[in-house]
């Protein structure tokens, strides 16, 4: 894989139709586009809260129904989003790179699900899923598109302002559907390890010709 970015536009067309191993990494900017907040810089936040502050294990010992709350309000936008130009554009590329007998993954920063939407099949998510639960008990995975995941959830995560409705109890938060334990977004917080399975895949850039870069 070439260790040199490419400014010549003439020559990355050359380089990206002769490349056998194509790897594409994506960030927050691709989705930005489809109306998925990316929660970072000035005005990065969700009511009075920092994105930072919520996505946390020790956040979610201490409030689960507020971090639930949040990811409710993530699911639902991104539930409701469509992929745009660049998610469609990369399935395409993937598309014409199969029929060719040409390797091409994306590895993704998001967790929205657009890349799928769109309809591209090798994709690694780092950061995990707001389509997928794990229990926080028998760590089963499981795929949840439940939009709202609970009932008690309905009408909430309005991110405007902390509205002056009841706490929502831990009994009434989503539950797993082995062992009726609370379950978790599937989302990789700050402080966590990533998916060791999918580090693994991703760590094999090295087999890759050519890497993307797409944020």
């Amino acid at each position: 894989m070439s260790k040199q970015p490419l400014s010549d536009y003439k020559e990355f067309r050359k380089v990206l139709k002769e490349a056998q191993n194509i790897v594409v990494l994506t960030g927050a900017g691709v989705s930005a586009e489809s109306g998925i907040p990316v929660f970072r810089g000035v005005g990065g936040l969700w009511r009075t809260h920092r994105a930072t502050d919520l996505a946390t294990l020790e956040a979610f010992k201490t409030n689960p129904a507020l971090v639930w709350e949040f990811y409710h309000y993530r699911r639902d936008i991104a539930f409701n989003s469509y992929p745009n130009t660049a998610h469609k554009a990369l399935a395409l590329y993937e598309k014409i790179c199969k029929e060719q007998g040409r390797k091409f993954c994306i590895i993704t920063q998001n967790v929205d699900g657009l890349h799928r939407k769109a309809g591209s099949e090798n994709v690694l998510e780092l950061h995990g899923s707001l389509q997928k639960v794990i229990c926080t008990k028998c760590k089963q995975i499981e795929i949840n598109m439940q939009n709202p995941i609970c009932e008690a959830l309905r009408g909430r995560g309005d991110p405007n302002e902390e509205q002056d409705l009841p706490v929502i109890p831990v009994d009434d938060l989503p539950k797993c559907t082995k062992c009726q334990s609370l379950v978790r977004p599937y989302i990789v917080w700050f402080g966590e390890n990533l998916d060791p399975d999918v580090l693994n895949k991703s760590s094999k850039g090295n087999l890759y010709k050519l890497a993307i870069c797409v944020s």
